[in-house]
Order: structure tokens, then sequence, then C-alpha cells
């Protein structure tokens, strides 16, 4: 593996789902580990964006990272989302929904891969990602009051997209499946 700054950024994303894991349900922090999970969570999402951006800026695009990169994308986000149902600030249902889409949407990039085509995310994707961080980060940090109603705005824009993100994508990428059967 080619160690650059977009793989160090990766690996460091990953290196920060147990630390935020632990702010969020072990009780370190006392009564400011939510606010610490909360920054932990923004600063590997950042990195996200960052790590993207330094690749294509600067052709530092590894094989390495195009498999890690999501994959730490999803376990951030999925950790996250198993804590705040381990917390009671969103359903499980909704949870499974959402993490059953990205692994329905990997499993068709499997395919796709499989017969030499690459699918980019498009426009539904992006959005549904930027609110499920928003919405993540307003659970972790759980301001209460008027926030709960944001909360619940974002838990069902969040459910909302993932389902027609997934359904989109699907449509336009249907050509993939009709081999299999």
């Amino acid at each position: 593996m080619k160690m650059n700054v977009p793989n160090a950024l990766t690996i460091l994303r990953i290196c920060l789902v147990p630390v935020f894991v632990l702010f969020m349900l072990t009780g370190i922090g006392g009564s400011y580990g939510d606010i610490i999970a909360g920054v932990i969570f923004i600063i590997a999402s950042l990195t996200d964006t960052l790590d993207g951006h330094i690749a294509r800026k600067y052709n530092q695009i590894t094989v390495f990272g195009k498999f890690m990169d999501p994959l730490a994308d999803k376990l951030l986000v999925c950790s996250a989302l198993i804590c705040l149902v381990e917390l009671e600030r969103i359903p499980a249902w909704i949870v499974i929904i959402i993490i059953g889409r990205d692994f329905i949407i990997s499993g068709f990039r499997l395919v796709a891969a499989e017969k030499g085509v690459v699918i980019a995310a498009n426009i539904w994707g992006k959005v549904k990602t930027a609110v499920q961080m928003f919405m993540v980060i307003f659970l972790v940090f759980h301001f209460g009051g008027v926030f709960e109603v944001i909360e619940q705005i974002l838990i069902w824009a969040a459910l909302l997209l993932t389902v027609i993100s997934l359904v989109d994508y699907i449509w336009l990428n249907r050509n993939v499946l009709e081999e299999v059967h």
C-alpha cells in the first residue's frame, strides 16, 4: 500500500470510530461525552471530504483508497447509528433500512464491477449522505428542546432520501442486473 495523505486520513477515520463509540456508550467524558463524541464524529466526517478532495486534486487515487474510503464511511455512519439505537435516540427499524440500503448498493456495485461497469454516486446519494450526517450530528449532540423537532425532521428526511436514492440507483442501473437470475 502506498501511504499518502488521503490514505492516512482514511486510516485516521477508521481509528476514530472506536474512540467515538467509547464516548457515546461508556460514560467516558461524563456530561461532556456526547459533545466529545459529536466533535469526533464531525472531525471523522471532515476527513472523508478532505481525503477525496486531496486524492483527486493531487492524483493520489489508490486501490487502497478506492476500497477503504467507502468502507471507512460505512463503518463510521453505521457505528454512530447503532450507538444511537442503543441510546434510544433513533428507532432500530429506521437504522435497519438505512444500513440495508448501503448493503444493497454495495452488492449492486460488486455485480456491476464484475461486468466492468463503474457506477458513480448521483445527486440523490450525495444529498442522502449529507442529510444522514447532519441527522447523526444532531442526534449525537442531543440538545433537547426545539432541537428534538429538528432531530425528528432530519430522521424522516434521511429515511425518505435513503429510500428515494435506493430506488433511483436501482432504476438507473437496472441493466446491470439483466443477466442475473
